[in-house]
């Protein structure tokens, strides 16, 4: 009888979860490879007269030398500070530049993230705005001027800033948190003043020549422009990248496994927060677990006020008006991380609470109503990641960097249906250990 209750409970809840399912077309995502190497993405899609274009290549921070972190965002940000004269057009100044892109009514930017350095174009289809715009980034592209005076200035800039951020409980939380987690690894490197001051022009322009290149370059294209017309704007905006060469850049080790828990309590006087992060390595985005351990831990955490977490610690107790859990999943295993804010005074008990949720999360798992009601939420809530161009840009970017299949959209809600609660846990134990925890309370009282 239960046996025939469970399958009947099965069925119910499989079907619900189907019917769920939103009614999406096929994202028509074309691919192929450059005779430069660089491997291009593109969407056809005539919803705006609006072209969304990202460019990425292996610079993001993991890739700083030792002593000179921040470099990789440094030169993301001199990149949108200026054009050197270059075949017969004249320089053009951050001022200039700026207002060029304005008349232009173009958005242009960069930015470099842990494993990427990526820069963005989005401009109308309107031919003589984007001839312009695209022959404006490929400038920008192929002569940035890194000025000298001007990066002492954005250096000042980053070192009041920073300077400022040290006032901050959350800033010492999460730079020491990382420092615990990665162990050395590139991840957990932070830039600071002497790191900023070990910069100048030639080591700007030596890491954009070193980490730029079109040969290992991804290019993602969403707008409606046909297929001759996206191979066209990636050559042109790919040629400065492609005179930087493809020399072999070193491997980056993987993040070591946490064998032992650290507890590091930081006092911080004045705090009227204590700041709690609690976590350890976690997964790299193509792991085969990664969807398994993205609905666990919306269960668990991430899935706002219907977690676990939010339940036991905000609801039942009022320790905290937020506590959420979550994954970060790069080209190396990023960190599994906990976070919450309580008074200094509940901080000792807000971490046991935590602690004690993960190890029954950990030993009995989810019930068969959490993962049913997870698994609805996420599957509702995907056409909300395809819903602009720029949002589709993202997820096709991401796909990209992380070479993965080019169906892994279109297939995402039916393989997130068919998780059981097996393979869930399976994934879960693998990754999480309760007993081997970074645990970091600044501001807490002892």
């Amino acid at each position: 009888m239960r046996r025939a209750l469970a399958a009947l409970r099965g069925l119910i809840v499989g079907l619900a979860v189907c019917l769920s399912l939103p009614v999406l077309a096929a994202l028509p995502i074309e691919h192929w490879t450059l005779p430069n190497g660089a491997r291009v993405y593109w969407v056809r899609s005539d919803a705006l007269p609006m072209l969304d274009v990202r460019l990425e290549a292996d610079g993001g921070s993991r890739r700083d030398p030792a002593g000179q972190a921040g470099l990789a965002a440094a030169t993301a940000l001199m990149l949108g500070r200026g054009i050197e004269a270059r075949d017969g057009q004249p320089a053009l100044d951050e001022n200039a530049l700026t207002e060029a892109w304005a008349d232009l009514g173009a958005q242009w930017s960069a930015v470099a993230t842990l494993d990427r350095f990526s820069v963005s174009l989005r401009t109308l289809t309107r031919p003589d705005l984007l001839e312009r715009a695209v022959a404006l980034a490929a400038r920008q592209l192929a002569a940035p001027a890194f000025d000298a005076a001007v990066w002492a200035r954005e250096r000042d800039r980053l070192v009041a800033a920073w300077r400022e951020a040290q006032a901050q409980p959350d800033t010492l939380a999460r730079r020491r948190y990382a420092e615990a987690v990665y162990r050395g690894h590139p991840y957990g490197v932070d830039a600071t003043p002497d790191t900023w001051a070990a910069i100048d022009r030639a080591a700007l322009q030596d890491f954009y020549r070193r980490h730029t290149r079109a040969c290992d370059a991804r290019v993602t294209l969403v707008g409606p422009i046909g297929r001759e017309q996206a191979e066209s704007i990636a050559n042109r905006l790919l040629a400065g990248w492609a005179a930087h060469g493809c020399a072999p850049l070193p491997a980056v080790p993987e993040v070591a496994p946490l064998e032992r828990a650290q507890d590091l309590r930081l006092p911080f006087p004045g705090a009227a927060q204590a700041q709690i992060l609690i976590g350890r390595p976690g997964i790299a985005r193509r792991d085969p677990d990664y969807l398994p351990l993205l609905l666990a831990n919306h269960i668990f955490g991430g899935g706002g006020f219907t977690s676990r977490l939010m339940r036991e610690i905000r609801e039942q107790r009022g320790l905290t008006y937020g506590v959420y859990s979550h994954f970060l999943a790069g080209r190396h295993a990023g960190a599994f991380t906990v976070m919450l804010q309580t008074r200094p005074d509940q901080a000792d008990l807000a971490v046991s609470l935590v602690r004690e949720s993960l190890r029954r999360f950990t030993a009995e798992g989810p019930t068969d109503d959490e993962i049913a009601a997870a698994k609805t939420s996420l599957i509702q809530g995907f056409a909300l990641r395809l819903d602009s161009n720029r949002k589709v840009l993202d997820q096709v970017a991401a796909l990209a960097w992380s070479d993965l299949p080019l169906d892994e959209l279109d297939t995402w809600t039916a393989r997130l249906a068919a998780i059981d609660r097996d393979t869930l846990m399976r994934a879960w134990r693998r990754v999480i250990d309760p007993e081997r925890l970074v645990t970091v309370v600044v501001g807490g009282q002892p």
